[in-house]
This record gives structure tokens, C-alpha cells and sequence, in this order.
């Protein structure tokens, strides 16, 4: 597949030409197609020759990529060739990029295998934030489940204190005659044994 843009600046009869790849896959059953090889001509010579890797679809779909390109920063999808070519000496990005070689319809690119893996760096974080916060929920959880119950049930039982009538007239707030004929007997109100349960 060859991409002609003629002349543009000082290069003469710029074409970007992708060598293409189909092979048949018995796991899959079906064939796929893949970018073999990117190459940079100008003057009719080739100045620049790329491996690719990693670019590679269902022969009925597409391929996207937001980026493919020999820059680090961008995964690097294009690999120079040679390391004594001018490969090194080029730097080429396509944004975003889509290539079908294979069972074209009506012009039109087929449903695209999108580039874009499923554990991205922000879906990755978005899961350890998740699982940080269900943690933090099953140890609440867990504390509200094991927590004792704070309710108290007292148990009081008066235990009267009977004796005779003294003559200190100091403990008459205290005391309620309980038989008004014979001998006097007093009770203190205020005494009692309180037991406690938690």
C-alpha cells in the first residue's frame, strides 16, 4: 500500500509505502493481515525502513491507533530496520492512524481492532483504588460486626438495715418508724447493694 504525496518542500516525490502481510490462524480460524514493514522513499530511493510490531488485525477489520511511531514517548510501534541505515536519523508519527489492506467494501474502513490494550495505565489505577476501598469497607465491616454491646442491666436488691431506736436525733432525715406500738425498730432508706452487669 503506497502513499504518494509528490513533491513537498525539498523532497521530490515523497511516498510512504506499507508492506503488508495476510496469514491464516487454525486457533482463530480466520485470517489476519499485519504491518510487516514501513518504508520512506524520496528521489525514488529508499531513504528509511521501519520493522513494525504489534500492528496487526482480523483480514475483515480495520486497525486504529490514536499513535503509531518510531518516538519512545509514543510506545515506539516503528522500529528502525538497521541501526547503520538512515532509519535512525527519521522520526515518524501518524495520529491517528487506521490501515485496512484486505477485503476493502465500498471504500469504507471495516470495524477497527483498536491499539488500545485493556489494562492502560489509568484503568490499572482506577482497579488498586477500588480494591483499596473495598478493603477499607470490609474492615469496617468487620468492626461493626465484632463490636460488644455497650447495654448495662443493673440488678439492685435492698438489703434494709433494722436496729433500735437510738437516741442521736442527727439520723431523723434517715430514718421512718415502721410500727407505731412496741419497740421501734428504724430502717435506713438510703442503704442499698447495687450489682452491676456489662
Amino acid at each position: 500500500l503506497s502513499l504518494k504525496f509528490g513533491d513537498i518542500g525539498n523532497l521530490k516525490g515523497l511516498v510512504i509505502r506499507f508492506l503488508l502481510t495476510t496469514r491464516y490462524y487454525q486457533l482463530s480460524v480466520q485470517n489476519w493481515f499485519s504491518l510487516h514493514r514501513l518504508q520512506l522513499l524520496y528521489n525514488h530511493s529508499i531513504q528509511a525502513t521501519f520493522n513494525a510490531t504489534r500492528i496487526y488485525a482480523p483480514a475483515s477489520h480495520s486497525y486504529h491507533c490514536e499513535h503509531v511511531s518510531s518516538l519512545q514517548r509514543y510506545d515506539a510501534l516503528l522500529i528502525p530496520s538497521s541501526a547503520n541505515d538512515l532509519s535512525k536519523l527519521w522520526e515518524v508519527t501518524f495520529i491517528d492512524f487506521q490501515i485496512q489492506g484486505f477485503n476493502i467494501q465500498e471504500g469504507h474502513f471495516a470495524y477497527a481492532k483498536d491499539c488500545a490494550s485493556f489494562f492502560s495505565p489509568a484503568i490499572l489505577m482506577g482497579l488498586v483504588m477500588s480494591l483499596i476501598l473495598l478493603l477499607v469497607l470490609a474492615y469496617a465491616l468487620h468492626m461493626l460486626i465484632h463490636l460488644k454491646s455497650l447495654d448495662r442491666h443493673y440488678e439492685c436488691k435492698a438489703s434494709p438495715t433494722y436496729f433500735v431506736q437510738m437516741k442521736d436525733n442527727d439520723m431523723g432525715d434517715e430514718k421512718e418508724p415502721l410500727r407505731s406500738s412496741g419497740n421501734e425498730s428504724y430502717e435506713l432508706r438510703n442503704e442499698q447493694s447495687c450489682k452491676i452487669y456489662i
